[in-house]
């Protein structure tokens, strides 16, 4: 399972919402796209200091999906089909959901615009 910048934040939080359908699905990714937004809300917070400390604690247990060619690729596929359909997407969460469709995991978020990405499989929390 793929976390997305609010899935993470509230998993950092201790949000039972987002525990349990990562703990039903036993694998936890975090795309390298995520974790640049992630940082970047970090710059700004008060809460910066404890959440860069959970970050070097715990970072290691996930999967980082980096990426490629190949992943470049699904996300041009992705971007073409949303612009012909007339359903745009924000480009990072393209990028999260061509990580996702290559490494078949479904994707934690209350984003509803995942929805409308052909093969996503979206998991709400």
């Amino acid at each position: 399972m793929i976390l997305d910048t609010n899935a993470l934040s509230a998993f950092i939080d201790g949000n039972p919402a987002v525990g349990e359908p990562l703990a039903r699905h036993g694998q936890a990714a975090i795309p390298v796209i995520v974790l640049g937004e992630f940082r970047y809300g970090l710059a700004g917070s008060r809460y910066r200091a404890r959440y860069e400390k959970w970050l070097d604690q715990h970072l290691l247990d996930f999967d980082i999906l980096s990426v490629t060619d190949a992943t470049a690729v699904v996300y041009a596929g992705i971007r073409v089909a949303l612009k012909k359909a007339g359903n745009p997407i924000p480009a990072n969460d393209a990028w999260i959901s061509a990580l996702a469709i290559e490494h078949r995991l479904p994707v934690l978020t209350r984003d509803v615009h995942f929805d409308a990405v052909p093969g996503l499989n979206r998991i709400d929390w």
